[in-house]
């Protein structure tokens, strides 16, 4: 890429080295929760969500278990103004949630905001004034003086106009582009809002920290957060907020690592909707820390719905890689994936284990209302044995032997390859069923009788060429008997190498499936059988076998 040279670091350090956040390794708790679907995410949308649909929003955010929801900026639009107004007269609004506003810190967009507040039992104020280097000299052409008067004036009016409505309201204040705004600084304007509101421990002021572009590696805004919290004056009374947006690519680190620094409070949004690349993914955040054993505080267990609602309302798509919600973050192609997986899962179930350590899995996808059949092993082209195995068994109760496991899962690979798409499990069955329990084409055991004659006598009802005929054979077993008999009759010289059998369903009337392999010049043919009686069974599997050996000659 050429014209690099015309960049530069826009970020600036602490004074004083801050780095005490980099000596923890998780994050112990949730913080407060601030969604802002409803204005951040709102705002970057091609077609902005009607009043209708941000009501049916906010009612999923609600479900969800959002406590603090930013509604939107009522000064700004009639839409805004309505839907705060609708939320409040309807009572829509539930005695444990706080709605927020934002404004922008000039004196009529203050007032028409708590015009539109009016009635609300729970409200947080968010006023904010832009700090940074770049805004103080491109947009306002103000100093630092300047810039932190508009701040303090905004900071007054808000307690005095709640002092006039008589509303509990709480404030929070941003110094918007905080990342591009000198740490000291930043803190100055945020001590001198916190000197007006005077904050107290049954009335925490918020003080939010925003990357409103996020401009360095998350390890520098965790730096400068770390300075805010523990140089901010108030500090008891203040609930510090962050508010990362996402255009390194890094928001949900440096929301990770702003936590780490002394955070109390995240608002961003779900799946990362918002301006440019977007705010902070909270269904990211959340389900780290749910992989982490912390309750996140938030509802995702039905994920499906939640993205299927957050679709309809957005008309946004969602990458199929999206962290813990995507269509395809579960899903194991690869052979030696599924292997894992399905080795894992049944240690699992053979262990009672209790902690998730699957291999492969960060979380149970059950957790987050997947389901393993459909989400977790998709078989295609690139999957291998274990990966077939593990849909056959969980879907139906089909439990190959390990060999002839392998066998089908090269049949369903060249499947996948010939139509090049992914086969569902009720495909992947049909491979199964074509291929081992009705490939007798040639010849079919109709009926067997065995009798106790030294060894075991069979004799055999077969049909071959249209016609029936009656073979007999002789073995140490009902098995081969019957095997020596269809060798006598087509004068076949094969090996009997694999029998297995177990039941397909539970209770006393469950079905028996038999598989059966033998082997001719160095190759083994497979075959199964499913019948109520375990003999038939049996038999069915090795005429399966011995049908697709003479099939191949």
């Amino acid at each position: 890429m050429k014209n690099f040279t015309k960049y530069q670091k826009q970020y600036i350090l602490p004074p004083t080295e801050c780095r005490n956040w980099a000596r923890k390794d998780c994050v112990e708790k949730a913080p407060v929760w601030c969604s802002v679907d409803l204005r951040d995410g709102n705002q970057s949308l091609i077609e902005p969500m009607s009043l209708e649909t941000k009501v049916e929003f906010f009612k999923l955010l609600v479900k969800i278990g959002f406590k603090e929801i930013e509604v939107g900026f009522p000064a700004a639009s009639k839409t805004e103004y309505d839907f705060l107004r609708k939320l409040i007269e309807e009572n829509l609004i539930p005695d444990d949630v706080t709605v927020q506003v934002l404004t922008q810190a000039r004196e009529h967009i203050i007032k028409k905001t708590f015009e539109a507040l009016r009635g609300a039992k729970n409200a947080v104020v968010h006023v904010y004034n832009s700090t940074s280097v770049a805004q103080r000299e491109q947009v306002f052409a103000k100093d630092k003086e300047q810039i932190k008067k508009i701040a303090v004036e905004g900071a007054k009016l808000l307690k005095q106009l709640a002092a006039e409505e008589g509303a509990p309201y709480r404030f929070e204040y941003s110094p918007e582009s905080f990342t591009g705004t000198e740490p000291e600084y930043a803190l100055e304007v945020v001590n001198a809002v916190l000197d007006v509101w005077q904050p107290t421990a049954d009335r925490k002021a918020i003080i939010n920290l925003p990357a409103t572009v996020e401009n360095a590696m998350p390890h520098v805004y965790a730096s400068q957060v770390e300075y805010i919290s523990e140089n901010m004056k108030y500090r008891d009374n203040v609930v510090l907020s962050l508010h990362p947006h996402n255009d390194r690519g890094c928001g949900v680190a440096s929301a990770e690592f702003g936590l780490l620094a002394g955070a109390d409070r995240i608002e961003g949004t779900l799946f990362g909707n918002g301006e440019r690349t977007g705010n902070v993914d909270i269904i990211t955040l959340a389900g780290n820390m749910f992989s982490q054993g912390v309750n996140p505080g938030l509802d995702f267990s039905d994920m499906p719905y939640v993205t299927s609602m957050y679709k309809s309302f957005t008309a946004m798509p969602v990458s199929p890689r999206h962290p813990y919600a995507g269509e395809l973050v579960f899903a194991a192609f690869s052979g030696s994936h599924q292997d894992a997986i399905a080795k894992g899962m049944a240690f699992r179930k053979k262990t009672d284990r209790k902690i998730w350590d699957v291999p492969y899995l960060p979380i149970d996808p059950a957790d987050v209302g997947r389901e393993y059949e459909t989400d977790v092993i998709r078989i295609n082209s690139q999957s291998g044995k274990g990966g077939v195995g593990y849909v056959m068994l969980s879907g139906y109760g089909i439990d190959m032997p390990a060999k002839m496991k392998e066998h089908f899962g090269y049949k369903v690979k060249n499947v996948s390859d010939e139509k090049h798409k992914e086969l569902k499990p009720a495909e992947v069955y049909e491979v199964f069923r074509k291929n081992y329990l009705e490939p007798r084409k040639l010849f079919e055991i109709c009926e067997c009788h065995f009798v106790q004659n030294g060894g075991i006598v069979a004799t055999l009802t077969v049909q071959y060429n249209k016609n029936k005929v009656t073979v007999t054979g002789e073995g140490n077993g009902r098995l081969d008997a019957v095997s020596n008999a269809v060798k006598s009759f087509f004068n076949l010289d094969y090996v009997l190498t694999g029998y297995e059998q177990h039941a397909l369903t539970g209770g006393s009337r469950s079905q028996a499936i038999s598989y059966v392999g033998v082997e001719k010049g160095g190759r083994t043919y497979w075959g199964a059988g499913v019948d109520d009686d375990i003999i038939k069974s049996s038999y069915y599997a090795l005429a399966s076998a011995v049908n697709n050996l003479l099939l191949d000659l």
